[in-house]
């Protein structure tokens, strides 16, 4: 089967180097002049399937409203509301119930759980280097209602069987020793020694690279126009190079993919949540992270990749403004600077960078079919793409391919927003 990907993101570079390991003719096109250079390309640099948890929770509309008005905010809200804006937080709203909050962290933590040992799995089989460590995660609480809340977090990792350490102050600083000179600026942790921390960018580059020896067909710089629809299905891409047909088509597009299914009929609930991050090299090996930390009171993580540090974190509601305050990166060195003094050269240049990150309602990935026959999606992982990038692009290759799915795919579908 011919099958298009749109979309050369680690999601979709990952979905192409599956379906072609399947046997499938691969066609990858992407506006960019290469792999992960939008959303994929400088992110927070974690793989935590133990923290894959909605967005929409009991109590985060209380919690939002005072985050809103912190000095270093974690979420800043556009004053130009639009109505997507206003669609997509009534639809998160609606999810901020005990009930759904457990059936979509359950989705989450099924994908995410396999999609971490399937890159394990793809890492023992082929020869990629993109900065990875298996060193776990450590959930910092500065404060001590924030090490008391944990309790639920607990409870619910208890019952999908993720291993965890609940610390105190001297257990957080073995696990990151680098945390020794702010030892009065946190109270415990909570660490998860199976997650792990890479460079989504490298790995995402290198995958790409083994594709065409598996007879895929790049197409970079190539911006999509649209699709051609008819007698109910895609009959083609409209590209700036031309149309491309195919037997099937997997739109994997990120926040871009809702304009594009439009044309198909299809109303996509994915809204783009900007995030940031800067990048600035080790200075002292010793005060620097090991692995990824997570800054609870700002929630922002900070991760050691290689001889650099990734600071990544926010989230902000203003549609496609790809601005860069200076506001944004002083809250990534505030909270790097606090814990992990004297660990990075904080007077090199940062390589201050924005993604959008596409965000669903409930927080899950939209993976499999659609009313279109032969058009599929996945698409909507946002801030957990590269967690479970590897996963999806396996789970989504056996549907199109009609094979037996390597996880159970309920709740994955377009067709809960139906």
């Amino acid at each position: 089967m011919r099958i298009i990907v749109l979309g050369a993101g680690v999601v979709g570079v990952t979905s192409a180097f599956y379906l072609a390991e399947a046997g499938h003719e691969v066609v990858l096109v992407d506006r960019q002049p290469g792999p992960a250079l939008e959303t994929s390309f400088a992110n927070a640099g974690e793989i935590s399937p133990g923290y894959a948890s909605p967005w929409a929770a009991p109590g985060i509309p209380v919690k939002a409203m005072r985050w809103l008005f912190m000095k270093h905010a974690p979420l800043i809200m556009s004053p130009r509301i639009d109505m997507a804006m206003l669609r997509w937080i009534f639809a998160m709203l609606r999810n901020c119930t005990p009930a759904r909050y457990a059936l979509n962290k359950s989705r989450m933590v099924r994908l995410a759980e396999y999609s971490r040992d399937e890159l394990i799995a793809l890492r023992g089989r082929l020869t990629l280097d993109y900065d990875q460590r298996s060193l776990g995660t450590l959930q910092l609480f500065r404060t001590q209602e924030q090490y008391d809340d944990s309790a639920d977090d607990i409870a619910v990792l208890q019952r999908y069987g993720v291993a965890y350490e609940l610390l105190g102050r001297d257990g957080c600083v073995d696990a990151e020793p680098g945390l020794s000179a702010a030892q009065g600026r946190f109270v415990g942790g909570l660490r998860l020694p199976a997650d792990e921390t890479g460079d989504c960018h490298l790995f995402t580059r290198q995958l790409a690279g083994l594709l065409p020896a598996m007879g895929v067909e790049l197409r970079y710089d190539t911006p999509i126009a649209g699709l051609d629809m008819r007698a109910g299905r895609v009959e083609s891409v409209r590209t700036a190079a031309g149309l491309i047909r195919g037997d099937a088509y997997l739109v994997a597009l990120a926040s871009h993919s809702p304009p594009l299914l439009r044309q198909a009929g299809l109303s996509l609930p994915v809204y783009p949540v900007k995030g940031y991050s800067i990048t600035l090299p080790v200075a002292d090996a010793a005060r620097a992270p090991v692995s990824t930390l997570l800054d609870e009171s700002y929630k922002i993580a900070i991760t050691r990749l290689g001889d650099r540090i990734r600071v990544g974190g926010m989230a902000e509601l203003s549609g496609f403004d790809d601005r860069l305050p200076a506001q944004r990166e002083a809250t990534l060195r505030h909270s790097l600077g606090d814990l992990f003094p004297g660990g990075a050269d904080m007077a090199a240049p940062s390589q201050f960078w924005s993604g959008f990150r596409p965000m669903t309602p409930d927080s899950t990935p939209i993976i499999g079919t659609t009313p279109v026959a032969n058009l599929f999606l996945n698409t909507g992982h946002g801030t957990l793409g590269w967690t479970m990038a590897c996963g999806s692009g396996r789970l989504v290759a056996s549907l199109i391919g009609g094979e037996p799915p390597p996880i159970d795919p309920a709740g994955f579908g377009i067709e809960r927003y139906m």
